[in-house]
């Protein structure tokens, strides 16, 4: 799951470049996706960095639209995609 931005911190950069694919994507929260934009309408250099993720996402767009993936890879994505890992620490006993 990802990580709400810090409401009780101004958005930084820091936390709006990690954010900016699952941004462009639209998979961000309304109010995540309210504080990103904010910051990106007052930063230049973060409004920079969300234009070259728009512009790497429409190239890769564009240089794979006449290939589809090979089933394999798309069997292989959509099992890593539904598979749950547990991982569990044991404590140390004394």
């Amino acid at each position: 799951m990802n990580q709400p931005l810090r409401p009780q911190n101004p958005t930084d950069c820091a936390d709006v470049v990690l954010r900016l694919f699952e941004f462009v994507d639209e998979e961000t929260e309304p109010l995540d996706r309210a504080r990103i934009q904010a910051h990106l309408d007052e930063c230049g250099a973060c409004l920079a960095e969300y234009e070259r993720d728009l512009l790497v996402k429409a190239l890769i767009r564009r240089a794979c639209a006449c290939q589809e993936a090979p089933a394999t890879l798309r069997s292989q994505i959509m099992t890593r995609i539904t598979t749950v890992t547990v991982v569990q620490h044991r404590t140390e006993q004394r």
